[in-house]
């Protein structure tokens, strides 16, 4: 059988093994309906005890904003520090809102601009690799523009197998597909065949396939080379795009135009272009990003770790 084959529902799913993990996710569901603005407060709520509960992940995250933004003012750090507190429990809503919503829910809720770069693609029969970052609401982005057109996501099947079922579930609503991050092959077809790919190369993946390129004040940020391994093999587009949840509680998926000026076939220049993009897109809104993963743990050979305690060594 091929291994990157989608998960299927089998009756052993239904074991008292996962009966904590079905339980999970009918309280997800049961949660998604709920109104809105009830599931932003409870949200905010639940980010709160959990930051007070695993308070090394605070400790991350403030330390990551210390390293990106060595110039910003203390307070200002702070209140994104806080911000992304409160954005961290509102993911896990935002999480069961894109695996559990209906399309019209999800349209009231989600603007999407600049959908004619797309369009224009699409006429030219040309793939498109979608550079996304992981913002704490990149479930419901995904969701959204699915509910448009057609993708494929990259990801990382969940070692629950009865998690990764109803996480494939969820991610594959509205006509959309997901490939396996190593199934590299699965890729290339795709981006040839003029289909469209979400990929988000904004974490640490470790040394292999990577190389050291700035990212905000940090100037050598363990980057990986994927991008330009899809890029020089396909010839594809590459098209930022941003998920961004205003004041209102409204939020604004943003499509740019494909980028120019990638350098092809130049795989440490690369690097540092795509994490330019990325520099852009986390910008569009600080605390909604993914600051709680240690994102610069892998160091270049002989340097210190930036984090304490170290538990990942220099490489």
């Amino acid at each position: 059988m091929n291994k990157y084959n989608a998960p299927k529902f089998k009756a052993a799913l239904l074991a008292p093994r996962y009966w904590g993990t079905l339980t999970i996710i009918g309280i997800m569901y049961l949660l998604s309906l709920l109104p809105f603005h009830t599931q932003l407060t409870l949200g905010r709520g639940v980010g709160r005890i959990a930051m007070r509960l695993m308070k090394k992940r605070q400790v991350t995250i403030r330390r990551n904003l210390d390293l990106c933004f060595p110039d910003m003012d203390e307070q200002e750090r702070e209140k994104i520090l806080k911000d992304n507190i409160d954005n961290t429990g509102i993911a896990l809503f935002e999480t069961a809102m894109a695996w559990f919503w209906s399309d019209r829910r999800v349209n009231k809720h989600v603007t999407i601009e600049g959908m004619e770069h797309i369009e224009a693609l699409e006429k030219q029969g040309k793939g498109a690799l979608m550079l996304a970052v992981h913002s704490m609401n990149l479930e419901l982005g995904a969701r959204a523009f699915g509910i448009k057109k057609s993708g494929t996501g990259v990801y990382r099947p969940n070692n629950n197998p009865c998690f990764d079922y109803f996480q494939y579930q969820g991610r594959s609503r509205s006509n959309r597909t997901l490939i396996d991050r190593k199934n590299v092959k699965g890729m290339f077809e795709a981006l040839n065949t003029g289909q469209r790919v979400w990929y988000a190369p904004d974490h640490d993946y470790g040394v292999r396939r990577s190389t050291f390129a700035p990212l905000f004040a940090v100037s050598k940020a363990c980057t990986t080379t994927g991008t330009s391994l899809l890029v020089d093999q396909t010839d594809c587009a590459i098209v930022p795009f941003t998920m961004v949840r205003g004041e209102d509680g409204h939020y604004t998926l943003t499509i740019s135009a494909p980028v120019d000026g990638f350098p092809k076939n130049d795989p440490d220049q690369a690097a540092v272009f795509v994490n330019k993009i990325v520099e852009k897109s986390i910008l569009a809104s600080p605390s909604q990003y993914m600051w709680l993963h240690r994102r610069f743990k892998t160091r270049p050979q002989g340097e210190m770790c930036l984090y304490k305690p170290c538990l990942a060594p220099a490489m």
